[in-house]
């Protein structure tokens, strides 16, 4: 009977230790979960905000450019459209940031060769320098529009980055597949296996931490995109990503 006693004993002091620290981590984890709401809301308000100046600053600049006629005025006008523009990017990233973080849904019907004219349109202005040659035909699909936008960014930058004496960028889409290819550096064998490692690049002397293929990588294996590269040392890069077709996605 005493051993029946104590047992109980333990059972019902074990339960309220249970209890107490079910209530302690309750105390705790509440005031976390609404400071991390009340900051979600705070971005998306700022957020909010930071769009009508962006839009208003874009318009008026529109509206002076028609009334200027000498070069310098006009190209002043144009860097702050190109201010502007970087901008829009920082902002349509943020909006992108905090929807994933809120597991809103990011998937959307969209031109595949309109996204990539209009990230290669939106480079040129960055590297007046390169150019760019384009090939493009019609492509639907349904996915994150903003985040492929991302990754093409990735890949054209990287391979303007490692271009060296090379001024040329050839950008192809057909039959699904978006070939984007440099006429750089290049990679051998070796170097091919560690581009995707954190932190890997080839040139230690290239600005950047090294992980922008990986978020690369990550992207595509989520979205069932096939990430192809081929390259030869001293005749440049070919990157291939093949999409699924709409109905298949």
């Amino acid at each position: 009977m005493d051993i029946q006693n104590y047992f109980l004993l333990g059972i019902i002091g074990l339960s309220l230790v249970i209890l107490t620290a079910v209530f302690i981590a309750k105390l705790a984890v509440d005031p976390l979960q609404e400071y991390v709401q009340n900051l979600q809301n705070l971005s998306k308000e700022t957020l909010h905000e930071l769009n009508l100046p962006i839009s208003t600053i874009t318009t008026n600049a529109q509206m002076l450019k028609k009334s200027m006629d000498d070069v310098k005025s006009l190209k002043r006008m144009e860097r702050i459209e190109n201010a502007c523009e970087m901008l829009k990017q920082r902002y349509n990233e943020l909006d992108y940031l905090i929807k994933m973080q809120t597991k809103q849904k990011v998937k959307e019907y969209f031109s595949l060769e309109k996204l990539v004219q209009n990230r290669v349109d939106f480079l040129e202005k960055i590297y007046p320098h390169i150019q760019f040659q384009v090939e493009l035909t019609k492509c639907e699909l349904y996915m994150d529009k903003i985040g492929l936008a991302k990754v093409i960014d990735n890949l054209i930058d990287n391979g303007i980055k490692y271009s060296k004496d090379s001024k040329k960028i050839d950008i192809t889409l057909r039959e699904n597949i978006l070939y984007i290819r440099d006429y750089g550096i290049g990679m051998d064998e070796v170097e091919l296996l560690g581009i995707f490692d954190n932190y890997y690049q080839i040139n230690r002397e290239m600005q950047g931490f090294g992980i922008g293929l990986t978020m690369v990588k990550r992207f595509c294996d989520e979205n069932s995109i096939e990430l192809i590269f081929d390259s030869s040392p001293n005749q440049g890069t070919t990157v291939k990503l093949r999409f699924k077709k709409t109905e298949e996605q």
